[in-house]
C-alpha cells in the first residue's frame, strides 16, 4: 500500500486512543500561519507552547507529526482551540475591514451618569459595539431603573473604581484591570465609587 502524504491528511490521535481524519490540510503552513499572525518568532512561539524550539520548527516544515499532547500545548499557547488549528478561516469571507480610532477622536455622547466614546464609529453593520465610557454616576439613585438590551457585554475597568450591580448578583467592587463578561438583557448599573470618575472600556454584541 502507497504511504499517505504526512501533509495530504491529519490523523489527530484522541486520548482515547481513537484516531479522526480531519479535512486535507497543511498542519505545518497552519501553525506557521497562526504564529506569524501574532507576529512571533519561532522562538516566542515555542516558549509559550512549552515546546522546543526545533520541534516547532520540524511541526512547521511537515518534518514531524505533532502527538496529542503536542497539539494541546500548541493550541493553549496560541490561545486557541484544537479543532481552530484544523480549520483556518474562509478566505472568501474575509473582508478586510478596520478601523482605527486615536485617543480622543471618538463620538462622544454625553448621558447623566455616563460620558461615552464611541469607537470604531466610521464602519457600519458592526458586529459589536466598543466605547469608552467615563462613569458619573455615584448612586444608584441616579438612574432610572435598569439599563438593559439585546445582546451580551464586556466590561474592562481603565482607571478608578466601579461598583457592577446587576440585577441577578450582588454588586461586585472592581478595580483598573478587573473585567466582567453578561447577558446584557439582563439589568445592570454602574457607578463610580472612587475620588475621580472610573474610566471603562465596554463592548456590546450586537447579534
Amino acid at each position: 500500500m502507497t504511504p499517505r502524504d504526512p501533509k495530504s491528511l491529519i490523523r489527530v490521535a484522541r486520548s482515547s486512543g481513537q484516531e479522526t481524519s480531519a479535512e486535507p490540510l497543511d498542519l505545518g503552513a497552519r501553525v506557521r500561519e497562526l504564529r506569524k499572525a501574532r507576529s512571533w518568532t519561532l522562538e516566542q512561539a515555542a516558549s509559550q507552547a512549552g515546546l522546543a524550539r526545533s520541534t516547532l520548527s520540524k511541526i512547521e516544515n511537515g518534518q514531524m507529526s505533532p502527538t496529542y499532547d503536542a497539539l494541546k500545548k500548541l493550541a493553549e499557547g496560541l490561545q486557541i482551540s484544537v479543532p481552530q488549528l484544523f480549520t483556518p478561516p474562509k478566505r472568501d469571507q474575509v473582508n478586510g475591514r478596520m478601523a482605527v480610532t486615536k485617543s480622543g477622536d471618538g463620538t462622544a455622547q454625553a448621558t447623566v451618569t455616563y460620558e461615552h466614546e464611541l469607537l470604531a464609529d466610521s464602519l457600519t453593520k458592526k458586529q459589536m459595539l466598543p466605547y469608552r465610557a467615563r462613569v458619573r454616576a455615584r448612586s444608584m439613585d441616579e438612574f432610572d431603573g435598569w439599563v438593559r438590551h439585546d445582546g451580551e457585554e464586556f466590561l474592562y475597568v481603565l482607571t478608578g473604581v466601579i461598583k457592577l450591580y446587576t440585577e441577578f448578583y450582588e454588586p461586585v467592587e472592581m478595580r483598573r484591570g478587573d473585567s466582567a463578561y453578561y447577558d446584557a438583557t439582563m439589568g445592570h448599573n454602574a457607578v463610580s465609587v472612587s475620588e475621580d470618575d472610573a474610566l471603562i472600556l465596554w463592548v456590546t454584541s450586537l447579534t
